[in-house]
């Protein structure tokens, strides 16, 4: 046996005990999630941005940076909801490299998982109490995510998750959004399977509990671009690649058709200076075609307060220490500029 046993983890109840979320904010998250729901079911003609750092690193500068979201937010509230993108764990496919604060909270050099869960969990709870914004959270790891569950509006399935069935199986369950990117080999059918599995009802375990789930009809797809052989970008935003997939959706019947698209990683080859660029140009694709004007309800976009990226040693407060994001600034111009577009 090659397992070094460190430590328990805490059950769930028990840090949700510890760190309880008051009565007010769980009614202010019901009217939250109540809000972009109805983006996702079409009842509201609201544009969705989910916005923030490549990963939430460091507690101060994430709600610093919430904090100036949910000032923007109040300028444009008529036309776009605003969702901090709060990740905590990044995906790591060398398994090198920072890996969220569940493994690693800053500054802590030795990982403590159970210190990363209750550090996570404060900052998205100290999110919600300063800025009244619920956040999205990426599941890297379903068991993580009951740590979370009453605090999040929103969930992204990244590439290398969405073909997972453990991650497929317990978004049947939850009854918030949740964006299944395409793979990173851009297939389009792996995403609607995947989609399509989130949107049934099943029967499995979790958290060694049998389980069963109703489905969730605000599962939906997000669009990322793609990666080849060679690892050459390959891009999927533009007005012929969306239109395909909402045909696609179309075909197979599913709730709520919605296209999320993600205007950085392969879609920008990381160059996160192309985002205003690609923001705006599927704007103008929805402008082109009544389904298309339908069906894309939302971007996403990496913003941080410094633009750029880091590496973990230089300790820039607000800059991204994994992929290179926005600046506020620039940030702040694109999220007017798209309420402007909005009419």
């Amino acid at each position: 046996m090659s397992f070094k046993y460190i430590q328990k983890i805490p059950d769930v109840g028990s840090i949700l005990a510890e760190m309880p979320l008051s009565q007010d904010l769980k009614e202010m998250k019901a009217r939250r999630d109540a809000m972009i729901k109805d983006i996702i079911t079409g009842k509201s003609d609201k544009f969705l941005l989910i916005i923030g750092p490549c990963s939430a690193d460091n507690e101060g500068a994430v709600c610093e940076y919430v904090q100036r979201l949910a000032k923007l937010q109040e300028k444009v509230a008529e036309r776009i909801v605003l969702i901090p993108r709060i990740y905590t764990n990044k995906p790591r496919t060398t398994g090198e490299g920072y890996k969220g604060m569940a493994h690693q909270p800053i500054p802590t050099e030795d990982p403590d998982i159970v210190a990363g869960l209750k550090a996570l969990r404060k900052m998205h709870l100290r999110v919600l109490k300063e800025t009244h914004l619920t956040a999205a959270d990426e599941m890297l790891y379903p068991d993580n995510y009951p740590y979370l569950e009453d605090v999040l509006s929103y969930v992204a399935i990244g590439a290398r998750s969405v073909e997972n069935q453990q991650h497929r199986l317990t978004v049947s369950g939850l009854d918030i959004p949740v964006g299944m990117k395409n793979p990173t080999s851009g297939d389009l059918r792996v995403m609607l399977n995947s989609v399509q599995a989130a949107q049934n009802p099943h029967e499995f375990i979790y958290h060694e509990w049998e389980v069963n789930t109703s489905g969730n009809p605000l599962a939906h797809c997000v669009l990322r671009g793609a990666t080849d052989h060679d690892g050459k970008s390959i891009p999927n935003y533009h007005y012929e690649d969306m239109t395909k997939l909402a045909q696609m959706y179309l075909k197979r019947g599913f709730a709520n058709p919605t296209i999320i698209v993600d205007t950085n990683h392969a879609n920008s080859d990381k160059k996160f200076a192309e985002q205003p660029r690609i923001a705006m140009e599927v704007m103008e694709s929805r402008k082109k075609s009544d389904i298309l004007k339908k069906m894309v309800k939302g971007l996403m976009i990496e913003s941080y307060l410094v633009e750029g990226a880091q590496n973990v040693s230089e300790k820039v407060y607000g800059k991204s220490i994994t992929d290179p994001c926005m600046g506020w600034e620039g940030s702040e111009r694109l999220v007017l500029a798209l309420a402007d577009r909005l009419f």
